[in-house]
């Protein structure tokens, strides 16, 4: 039947070009012709998925794990070692010798295997399936839902067929239903683990049925899978070789909490910060087609960092360049991505879901290979018969395709040269599984953008009710998902800053506080509770903040730009151009200064003096404690007359006594002062370093040497100390 299907369809194109040649005399005809045709492709193409679908389910041949990646590759596993014990036809096919038909399977004995065996038949490789996977599903357990008590208190959750799959090789003759349960375990092994280390923790649990299916259907290391940020990519890393690590992550010597190329080769592309992922796919997707190499190139972002302009300067060129790739949009309503289904009063998802067995549907129909290919040659034909008469087709296509998907959202992307393909619950292995399938076998040549809905913390009660979905965290108890902070005798100077931000506002009306994406991170969301009117998320925009923030400036307005140093440095361009050369009074904030810890090397706040010191009139400043970075706020907004920066750590004060109401006073410019007086050796000090210094004045006095510290307080302009 799938013959006459193909037949069939190389059948309606001969007799397409023939009805074009002898019917189409207006374009009216044109826009019948092509109705008509669209119709035609979607009634096969639905026929088709339907007819696959049942062969897939009465087919009962079954593959050793060993034969899908071949054998020449299965006798030299140097990369992807399998820790399953091996059967006896499982050896004897390793040693090249036919497996007979009734062969004894030695991992009866042993922990459940879930690769089915040659030679057995159905009913023997049934009974070498996961023990787990059978027992979730006789219990009704909800896919991808774990209760905060799932598992005893402090205790590794079982995982069964995890504990099988070292690699994405491991896993590629598993059933749906296996695949279901092996994300089920990852996501419990992610939890137990987050819970001892701390890291982020709710964005990897909302894509781990996306990061199984991705592994499943296409062939990493081969394909390329670039993950934005990376800080969702905890699953990833558990599929590919380094679960035995996972306990090291964002500790010294061991894993990088996000993804790494010097780390693993599954891991093509560095990332940190956000916006990057469609550029590097499109790169590499470019790279591949000029060495005429079969890579597959996929990008996944998410929806927060969809707000970043770099991410639709990628989407337009790969329009542009036609490039074969796939776009995977993580969609969990979380950051700034507008979707009809968002209560703007909660935050959260309403129950008008875009998912189900409708959208499911049409979804596959969409994604389907068939519908896909006969369009790329339509295309074609069309741009053959002038421009004029594909602009109209298109327009015929897209109004089409407008019935089987939420128009608008397909209308942006499809605009932007991207064939868009959903909502799709992100959630549901089957869904997941068939379209991505379907999206590799298709040989049509463009770039494809599947939308995928999914939810932060999914499977984690706690961490679904937290209002920030508890997306970055200390060690916390598994069972309440309370965190384990440490109580500390004085604020974080972020807070600190809120603060005097705060007292600062409240005598001037012209400030307003600008952020991107990162309202917890700077403190601004306390700004926001007191002066919700002048606060601005951008986004995770840091570009568009900045010279938003010039805007701003440029009409009187006392502008605060907070963002973390190291994201500072993707605006570079805007300080210089929009601000500096401008003179305009724009006020950095910039929090996470110096090294980080556990974050890294791409969030180490170790630049921000070298590149500002060199930018023509700014004024450079760094507190040395707690009330100084209230006297610097007061400073910068003292400034009129060109932009300023202050920079300060992550951490904690050091408890000095603050300035009444945290209402900070203006500082002299270019001014330092003394902390201590000396006469054997001398400190000059710029930042909270000057606390370190005091603690070596001791250390000296104790050996018989008398030191001076002096706080700068400026780097630019340089002053001195009275």
């Amino acid at each position: 039947m799938l013959l006459l299907l193909q037949h069939a369809r190389q059948g309606l194109v001969v007799h397409l070009l023939a009805l074009l040649h002898a019917s189409v005399h207006s374009p009216l005809d044109l826009v019948i012709v092509v109705a008509a045709f669209d119709a035609l492709v979607i009634l096969v193409a639905g026929i088709r998925i339907r007819i696959e679908r049942v062969h897939r389910r009465t087919d009962t041949r079954r593959r050793c794990h060993h034969g899908a990646v071949g054998r020449a590759q299965h006798l030299a596993p140097t990369r992807a070692p399998s820790r399953v014990k091996l059967c006896a036809c499982c050896t004897r096919w390793r040693r090249g010798r036919r497996a007979p038909r009734a062969s004894i399977h030695l991992c009866r004995g042993s922990p459940p295997s879930p690769f089915p065996h040659p030679g057995s038949g159905a009913r023997r490789a049934r009974r070498c399936a996961p023990v787990a996977a059978e027992a979730a599903s006789s219990e009704g357990a909800e896919p991808g839902v774990t209760p905060p008590s799932g598992f005893p208190a402090g205790a590794k959750p079982p995982t069964p067929i995890l504990d099988t799959v070292n690699f994405p090789v491991h896993m590629k003759n598993l059933s749906i239903k296996q695949l279901e349960q092996l994300a089920e375990e990852i996501r419990r092994d992610v939890i137990y683990t987050v819970s001892k280390t701390g890291g982020h923790l709710s964005s990897s649990l909302g894509v781990v049925e996306l990061t199984v299916a991705l592994h499943y259907v296409f062939d990493c290391p081969k394909d390329n899978i670039v993950f934005d940020v990376g800080h969702q990519a905890y699953p990833h890393k558990i599929l590919t070789g380094r679960r035995d690590r996972m306990h090291t992550i964002r500790q010294t010597g061991g894993l990088s909490g996000f993804t790494k190329r010097s780390e693993s080769e599954y891991d093509p592309f560095g990332a940190g910060h956000s916006s990057t992922s469609i550029s590097a796919a499109l790169g590499m997707a470019a790279a591949s087609d000029m060495k005429g190499d079969d890579k597959t190139s996929i990008a996944v972002i998410g929806d927060g960092a969809m707000t970043g302009g770099m991410a639709y300067e990628a989407l337009n060129n790969a329009g542009f360049l036609d490039k074969n790739m796939i776009v995977i949009l993580n969609d969990n309503k979380q950051v700034s991505l507008p979707t009809a289904n968002l209560d703007p009063t909660t935050g959260r998802l309403t129950n008008a879901q875009p998912v189900g067995a409708l959208s499911g549907m049409l979804t596959r129909l969409q994604s389907n290979k068939s519908l896909r290919e006969i369009r790329e040659i339509a295309k074609g034909v069309t741009k053959q018969m002038g421009p004029e008469v594909a602009e109209l087709t298109a327009k015929v296509d897209e109004y089409a395709r407008g019935l089987l998907t939420t128009g608008e959202r397909a209308t942006m992307f499809e605009e932007l040269g991207m064939y868009y393909i959903g909502p799709i619950d992100g959630h549901s292995m089957q869904d997941l599984v068939d379209i991505l399938t379907e999206i590799k076998n298709t040989e049509a040549v463009g770039p494809v953008l599947l939308h995928v809905m999914s939810e932060k913390g999914r499977g984690y009660s706690p961490a679904v009710a937290a209002a920030d979905r508890m997306h970055g965290v200390v060690p916390f108890d598994v069972e309440t998902g309370k965190q384990n902070k440490k109580e500390a005798a004085t604020k974080a100077y972020t807070t600190y800053f809120a603060e005097g931000l705060i007292a600062e506002a409240a005598a001037d009306e012209r400030i307003v506080a600008i952020h991107a994406a990162m309202g917890g991170g700077t403190g601004l969301n306390l700004f926001q509770k007191r002066f919700p009117d002048r606060t601005f998320d951008v986004g995770i925009a840091e570009q568009h903040a900045v010279t938003f923030a010039a805007g701003m400036a440029a009409e009187g307005l006392n502008p605060f730009c907070a963002i973390y140093s190291s994201f500072l440095q993707r605006a570079y361009d805007q300080i210089i151009h929009d601000c500096a050369l401008q003179k305009l009074p724009v006020r950095f904030a910039m929090d996470r200064a110096g090294l980080v810890g556990a974050d890294g090397a791409t969030h180490a706040g170790a630049y921000d003096v070298s590149y500002l010191a060199c930018v023509p009139g700014i004024v450079l400043m760094a507190p040395s404690d707690e009330a100084e970075l209230m006297h610097c706020i007061a400073t910068a907004n003292a400034i009129d007359d060109m932009p300023s920066a202050f920079r300060y750590p992550r951490g904690n004060g050091v408890g000095v006594e603050l300035p009444a109401g945290n209402k900070g006073t203006p500082m002299e410019i270019g001014k330092g002062r003394i902390l201590r007086e000396g006469t054997d050796v001398a400190f000059l000090c710029y930042g909270t370093i000057a606390q370190t210094a005091l603690k070596a004045a001791d250390l000296l006095t104790e050996h018989g040497l008398s030191a001076t510290v002096a706080d700068a307080r400026f780097c630019k302009p340089l002053g001195d100390c009275p």
